[in-house]
């Protein structure tokens, strides 16, 4: 099945053999996350790093992804989004833990959640969606780099964005942090889904040798979808206006994230921004937009340098 139309992909025979990659994962616990891991684990990588908050809810998904593949080599790294510290820790972590990174699935999120801060200060869906990935993806970029340099490498950043993002306010990035509550919910959050198609424009335009792109996954069935149920009649709307004929199980929305990492370098090379499945789409103006991703690239290293990042 495919959402609504582009490319038949079926995970379990189109992955190819993934012997020797290494791979990372946000948000694996649960969701289109885990389900990533899940099918991801079947082709042999030589091992996934499923990057969580809650070691409970980690261990929960691990220990159900082993009873569905005994052989996989799958294992937990603590990591908190909206902390830079817990960010760095993880990359620390995984840095003493792995030579190499193949693939990083930047898939965790939040969506349409009430204004709150990160521990830096960020709005809290910006400051998850994208600032906490942009860091992550920064930290791990030597690994990253020096990966690509193997003959035959094929390293991937594949960034979760929504078709949400053309609900991005005037201007498309609220760079203002501190105006950033008088914008509505889900104005901060396409801001946040645009920062994450403007992110793998510009790392690409910047490292040409890896392939990164972003991508919507459709509207699924997720836990983000059923806490967004329980919140204000406004988000509520906003859900089931995004839902309606189209909504996806976890197992067909994860499908367009699984294409972005394992479907052909050369296919996936050609776009910055994918709909399900392998799809290829411009986006919104702002995600066309050059001038503005390198707008927020400058922005976001700007921010890192006053954290000492």
């Amino acid at each position: 099945m495919v959402w609504p139309f582009g490319n038949a992909y079926e995970p379990e025979k189109d992955i190819p053999d993934l012997s020797g990659k290494v791979i990372l994962v946000t948000g694996g616990n649960t969701g289109l996350g885990k389900e990533s891991c899940l099918q991801l684990a079947k082709h042999q990588p030589k091992e996934i790093f499923l990057a969580a908050r809650t070691p409970s809810k980690a261990e929960s998904a691990i220990a159900e992804i082993k009873k569905a593949v005994p052989n996989a080599t799958i294992s937990f790294l603590q990591l908190d989004l909206t902390s830079f510290k817990s960010i760095e820790n993880a990359a620390t972590e995984f840095k003493n833990r792995s030579q190499r990174l193949d693939i990083l699935l930047n898939n965790a999120g939040i969506m349409a959640t009430p204004y709150s801060k990160t521990a830096e200060g960020y709005e809290i869906q910006f400051g998850t969606n994208h600032m906490g990935h942009a860091l992550l993806t920064k930290l791990l970029l030597p690994t990253l780099l020096k990966t690509a340099e193997e003959a035959n490498s094929d390293v991937r950043v594949v960034n979760l964005s929504s078709e949400g993002h053309r609900m991005a306010p005037s201007g498309g990035i609220i760079f203002d942090q501190d105006k950033a509550e008088s914008y509505g919910t889900w104005a901060r959050y396409g801001c946040a889904k645009l920062a994450n198609i403007l992110h793998a424009r510009a790392l690409e335009k910047r490292y040409p040798q890896l392939t990164c792109t972003a991508l919507h996954p459709g509207v699924i069935q997720t836990d983000l979808f059923a806490s967004a149920q329980q919140s204000t009649a406004v988000i509520r709307w906003g859900m089931y206006a995004f839902g309606g004929i189209f909504m996806q199980n976890v197992a067909q929305g994860a499908r367009n994230q699984l294409w972005a990492c394992t479907a052909p370098k050369a296919e996936v090379a050609k776009g910055y921004y994918w709909t399900p499945v392998g799809k290829k789409s411009a986006g919104s103006g702002w995600a066309k937009n050059e001038i503005l991703a390198d707008k927020l690239w400058d922005y976001t290293e700007e921010e890192f340098k006053k954290h000492g990042y």
